[in-house]
């Protein structure tokens, strides 16, 4: 039986899904197949030591969360076109001597979207978060046709940064920053909401706007999993905005991740439906 072993690196992934997702679908492709959590707070060491640890260790591939998803870059020895594009990286596979990053983030929401949101209208798109989640999410967005995302970040400079790299890649008017103190105005005129911070998350509860903000006419995106319902979703849906939960993005992303980790095309079908299986235990 053809063996891997696999885990994911990140701060308090304690209750991460991603073990059983993965396990349980490479169950069905006749794989023995073991995913680790590498928790770097409780191991109490960084991305770069758990990178070099899970290599020395036969590791096959990796996951990378948050806060990981950039900082683990100058600890491999290469990248995908994706992940070079936007600077984050969410999957690690180890190919021979080399340790290559990826990045499905972007993939994984651009089909959650697609799915879920099939016919929403993109042309003016308030998102929050510029961090490596946030960049995958943008850059997914502004490849499915958005007029303009804005990005509003905690760190002004980091959504600045974000804005400049993905002007230069889509062109001048498709992206740029505010402050928070402008999501009053953003928002009264845009289409959808894109949240991609870890707010709302077990271990960050609560909202990452005022709910004030939100209207019914507006669209909202949350790639937070667990809880599945955020208390930004739970607010939206309650005005009868149509919305889109991070189930999908989760599912996606790590179907193209299993692929490239295993070389077998998992079945986003029953991985959609053992995700929902797991929330609800």
């Amino acid at each position: 039986m053809t063996s891997f072993l696999t885990g994911l690196i990140g701060s308090g992934i304690g209750p991460s899904f991603s073990p059983p997702l993965h396990e349980r679908e490479a169950a069905h492709h006749g794989l023995r197949y073991v995913y680790r959590l590498l928790d770097t707070d409780v191991l109490g060491t960084d991305v770069g030591d758990l990178v070099r640890t899970a290599r020395r260790f036969g590791y096959d591939g990796l996951n990378i969360t948050h806060p990981c998803k950039q900082a683990v870059i100058p600890h491999l020895d290469g990248l995908s076109a994706d992940a070079r594009t936007l600077g984050a990286v969410n999957t690690v596979v180890f190919e021979k001597d080399r340790a290559i990053g990826h990045n499905t983030d972007w993939t994984g929401f651009r089909e959650s979207f697609t799915r879920g949101l099939p016919d929403a209208p993109i042309e003016r798109i308030v998102q929050l978060g510029a961090g490596g989640a946030g960049a995958a999410v943008a850059h997914a967005l502004l490849t499915m046709g958005a007029g303009r995302v804005t990005l509003v970040d905690a760190d002004p400079a980091r959504a600045t940064s974000l804005a400049a790299e993905l002007t230069g890649r889509f062109g001048d008017g498709r992206a740029d920053a505010a402050r928070a103190d402008d999501l009053p105005r953003l928002l009264a005129a845009a289409d959808g909401l894109a949240h991609s911070t870890p707010t709302g998350m077990a271990g960050h509860p609560g909202l990452p706007l005022p709910a004030s903000l939100l209207r019914p006419d507006l669209w909202v995106a949350d790639i937070v999993y667990r809880p599945l319902e955020t208390e930004l979703l739970r607010r939206a849906r309650a005005l009868g905005c149509r919305t889109l939960d991070g189930s999908g993005m989760v599912v996606f992303q790590a179907a193209h991740a299993f692929h490239l980790f295993t070389g077998r095309t998992p079945d986003t079908g029953r991985m959609l439906t053992h995700l929902t299986e797991l929330i609800a235990t």
